[in-house]
This record gives C-alpha cells, sequence and structure tokens, in this order.
C-alpha cells in the first residue's frame, strides 16, 4: 500500500476489525454493479471512495430528468448522457485511482455469466425479478456473493446471498420463480429518495464486509424498511432443499440453465433486460 493510500484509507486503517489487511483485500477485490440508478448510485459512489479496487459498472439507460430526484450519481447537465458513463465521471472525480468500467449494455444469458465469473462481488441495483433472477443464477453458477437490495414506495429491503457457502440461500429461495408476485416501480408508484440511499447505502457497507472478510454479512437474513415508521423488520430464511436453482439436483450450480440456448431461455421466461431495470431505481 503506498503512503497516498495509507493516508486516503486511514480512517479505515485505524478500525480494528479491518486495517491495514482488510483495506488491501478491498483494494484487490473487483465488484460488479448492475443498475446505475437509484441504489446502485449510493453504493457505487461508497465503493469508489472506500477504495475498491475496480468496479464494472452496467446500465444500458441515459439519465432523465425524472431521475435526479433520487440518483445521486447523475447531474443535470449530464442529461441525455449514458448512466454508466455519466457514473464513471462522478466515480472518478471521488477517486481517480481506482478502475472503472463502464458499460452501456442490454445483459442476459452467457453475456451476463462472463460479467459475474470475472467479479468477486455482485451487488444487484436492479428492479424486476426476471433480472434478479438471472442475476442470481450467473452467481450461484459461479459461487459469487450477491449483495441484492430494493426500495419502492416507503419500503426499502435488503440481503446478501453469499453463494461461495454451500449452506448459503439463494435469491430463489427466498423468492421463487413463477410466483405470482407483484411488480411494482416508481415510474408509476414512486419512491421516497432518501430511501434509496439507505438501501444502497447498505449494500455497499455488506459488500465491503464481504471484501474485507469482516463481520457477519446478511446472509440467511432480510431486513425490511417501512421508511415511513422508520421501523426495520428481520426475517430469517434457510437454504431451500429443493431448490431448483441451488439445490442438489438445480440448474445453477451446474449451469444448465445458462448454457441452454437462447430460443429456449427466452421461451422458457423471456429476454431479461437491464433496460427495465433501471428505470425505477
Amino acid at each position: 500500500m503506498t503512503d497516498e493510500q495509507l493516508l486516503r484509507y486511514s480512517r479505515h486503517i485505524l478500525l480494528d476489525a479491518l486495517g491495514i489487511d482488510g483495506q488491501s483485500r478491498i483494494l484487490a477485490t473487483h465488484a460488479l454493479i448492475i443498475g446505475a440508478g437509484g441504489l446502485g448510485s449510493p453504493a457505487a459512489l461508497y465503493l469508489a471512495s472506500a477504495g475498491i479496487g475496480k468496479i464494472t459498472l452496467v446500465d444500458d439507460d441515459t439519465v432523465d430528468f425524472t431521475n435526479l430526484q433520487r440518483q445521486i450519481l447523475h447531474t443535470q447537465d449530464r442529461a441525455g448522457m449514458a448512466k454508466a458513463t455519466s457514473g464513471k465521471l462522478a466515480l472518478s472525480a471521488i477517486n481517480p485511482e481506482i478502475e472503472i468500467i463502464p458499460l452501456q449494455e442490454r445483459l442476459s444469458g452467457l453475456a451476463l455469466d462472463t460479467l459475474v465469473s470475472s467479479a468477486d462481488i455482485v451487488l444487484d441495483c436492479t428492479d424486476n425479478f426476471t433480472t434478479r433472477h438471472a442475476i442470481n443464477r450467473a452467481c450461484v453458477h459461479h459461487c459469487k456473493a450477491l449483495v441484492s437490495g430494493a426500495a419502492i414506495r416507503f419500503d426499502g429491503q435488503i440481503s446478501v446471498y453469499d453463494l461461495r457457502r454451500e449452506d448459503s440461500p439463494c435469491y430463489h429461495c427466498l423468492f421463487p420463480e413463477g410466483e405470482d408476485i407483484e411488480e411494482v416501480r416508481c415510474a408509476v408508484m414512486g419512491v421516497f429518495a432518501p430511501l434509496t440511499g439507505i438501501v444502497g447505502s447498505m449494500q455497499a457497507a455488506e459488500a465491503l464486509k464481504l471484501a474485507a472478510g469482516i463481520g457477519e454479512s446478511l446472509s440467511g437474513r432480510l431486513l425490511m424498511l417501512d421508511a415511513l415508521e422508520m421501523a426495520w423488520r428481520t426475517v430469517k430464511f434457510k437454504k431451500d432443499a429443493g431448490c431448483s436453482v441451488c439445490g442438489p439436483n438445480g440448474d445453477g450450480r451446474s449451469g444448465e440453465y445458462l448454457h441452454r440456448s437462447v430460443a429456449d431461455r427466452e421461451s422458457a421466461e423471456g429476454a431479461c433486460r437491464l433496460s427495465e431495470s433501471t428505470q425505477a431505481n
């Protein structure tokens, strides 16, 4: 670690639980952030300022005037710019020494799988179940830690699916694919601006803990926030032994799902589009 890094990250290094070793692990970590909206904005800003060595920021959308109420990664003068590019400008201004890769792409199938395989930690900052399940399957396949957050109206939630561990539940264990779950977006329902900051910052905190190898993650726990009452609830859950993704007979570990033909995947569940995931956050 250089003298400049020792100074920049000194307030981390002073923490007994983290220290130089923990900060060095953070500096060596590659984080994949999918979604550069309401959740991805604070998550990316804190990871960059904390010294995550490499950030791949994925979002196929452009900055819209309606985003500025909560998407603090972007500014009014960057309206119309690709969110990934706008995000890189903001992150580089905070910490020019880290590597930032902006990708303005719609990801699905093997393209998503390849990106997940190259990362150490994945942050799901999207807003629709199809995308979330696709990310989860890729993380299960490559045994990657997944930090997932959500925010709509005044309701937020966050959990960690540490798929490096065989006993860890995956996203599908908690929210089985194909169930009749209401899908809502803030373009229609609205979202309380600071709520995305709260949840996104917590995603960054969980990712940094995983990167440094400190503390206890939210694996097996779902935190839910009612921001109107500012009340938190915790729901504990376990790995589903019969999970069709991460279970012993699931298709996630083997990668069977990921290697089906594109036509088969689209027939089974529809195309996974990140453009949908970025508009609500």
